[in-house]
């Protein structure tokens, strides 16, 4: 019952979003309660909205000040001499803008945090992509599939996840994917190329003289800090450098930075509200996003749901079909991001198909490597059950079921390659 309950609720919300029948807040909220009374859960579906509230708050914190940070940075002007560049060296060529998207994304993702990947990204190409007039939803596409290639780092959440339901190591889940990997690179560049072409052959070469002056208006040109860019650079070079590391908890970390870029950048108080004013619907837009997105995952978690899922899933797999196990996980990882949390697959679910496996004499650690094919790794940057998501949209001004529309077969191909690669090399087997 709970399985049927669970599916239904999964189910319910993406024909919801994806028909833009009711905002994605209202359905992450109002699905999953609504299922809950229905299978009687009724008693205990306070505590599992707060529970599910409590564990994103981290993370919608960081994203509010993170969404600030990079807004102030973009204010004082911090990311003009990468776009003055970028433009130039693109001479007006989609093409060229698009494979270059692709090449600084998959760069950038060196590690492993998607909410920094699309912060840096959206904000240096969006205006290039709005001048040149290229497809909104390119922007947001290329960049999900450069960070989801190269979200099979083993420093990344999926990884960190996969080796420690397994217990197992890098040496034995990460390495023997790099060939994998490697393709999927490939793959993501050779996509980028196509539709770079498509884009070049609609829009042609733009021959444009570039005046950023011209681009700003009257208010933008007041916000502008040039005489510290240097400050701001260093500023955002140790900001960065400091996430990696870990030095102190990342929502700690934006909030110091925003309050000591702020201050330096604007010290009349005037100024100071007026910069956070100006971010107030972007802020309001992701926080509550990733709210909703807690109460949908944490009513999920809390009823059973999702466990109840994974049990019923395992127990429909034939004995005779059990050496396909770890291909169709592989095949299905990446459209499993729209059903599953990282923790609910990797903590609920992957223990229950690795205990199968084994169960039927293959190697459990197959079906690992199967998962982080796609399982919150191409498929992070679509998922509605990750934060990262709506920065991503929000940050690129684009709706997300339209970028999923957009996105997904692309997203899925990474994941196809990656399989295809896995059972060459003998990574999985069948």
């Amino acid at each position: 019952m709970l399985a049927i309950l669970g599916l239904l609720t999964i189910v319910v919300f993406l024909y919801l979003i994806m028909t833009k029948k009711v905002s994605v807040i209202i359905a992450l909220v109002l699905v999953p309660v609504v299922f809950a009374l229905i299978g009687g859960q009724g008693e205990g579906i306070g505590t599992a909205m707060l529970e599910g509230i409590i564990q994103v708050a981290p993370t919608g914190i960081m994203l509010m000040f993170a969404v600030l940070y990079f807004g102030l940075m973009s204010d004082v002007g911090l990311f003009d001499p990468v776009i003055k560049k970028v433009v130039t060296a693109v001479k007006g060529d989609p093409l060229k803008v698009i494979v270059g998207t692709a090449a600084v994304t998959m760069l950038v993702h060196l590690d492993g945090d998607g909410t920094a990947t699309f912060m840096i990204t959206i904000t240096a190409f969006l205006p290039i992509y709005k001048r040149l007039g290229i497809n909104k939803l390119i922007l947001p596409c290329i960049v999900a599939l450069g960070a989801g290639a190269m979200h099979l780092v083993p420093w990344s959440g999926p990884q960190a996840r996969a080796m420690s339901a397994l217990q197992t190591d890098a040496s034995q889940l990460f390495t023997p994917i790099i060939p994998s990997m490697i393709a999927g690179i490939i793959y993501v560049l050779c996509v980028a190329f196509f539709i770079g072409l498509k884009e070049r052959k609609r829009l042609g070469v733009i021959d444009f003289h570039y005046n950023l002056e011209e681009e700003l208006t009257e208010d933008q040109r007041t916000m502008r800090r040039p005489k510290l860019i240097w400050f701001n650079a260093v500023l955002t070079i140790l900001l960065i450098a400091a996430l990696v590391l870990h030095m102190l908890p990342h929502p700690v970390l934006f909030i110091i930075g925003f309050s000591i870029a702020l201050l330096v950048n604007y010290p009349k108080l005037k100024d100071q509200t007026a910069r956070i004013n100006s971010h107030a619907k972007s802020i309001v837009l992701v926080t509550s996003m990733i709210f909703a997105a807690g109460i949908f995952s944490g009513v999920l978690n809390g009823t059973g749901m999702i466990g109840a899922m994974a049990d019923s899933l395992v127990s429909i797999v034939p004995e005779s079909m059990a050496r396909f196990l770890p291909v169709t996980v592989a095949v299905l990882s990446m459209p499993l991001s729209l059903v599953f949390t990282p923790d609910a697959f990797y903590y609920g679910m992957l223990p229950v198909l690795s205990n199968a496996t084994a169960g039927f004499g293959m190697d459990p650690i197959e079906i690992g490597r199967a998962a982080i094919f796609g399982q919150m790794t191409t498929g992070f940057p679509l998922s509605p059950l990750t934060a990262s998501t709506f920065l991503l949209v929000g940050l690129a001004e684009v709706d997300l079921a339209e970028h999923q529309k957009f996105t997904f077969k692309w997203a899925w191909g990474t994941t196809i390659v990656f399989t295809i690669i896995a059972l060459i090399t003998g990574t999985i087997s069948i």
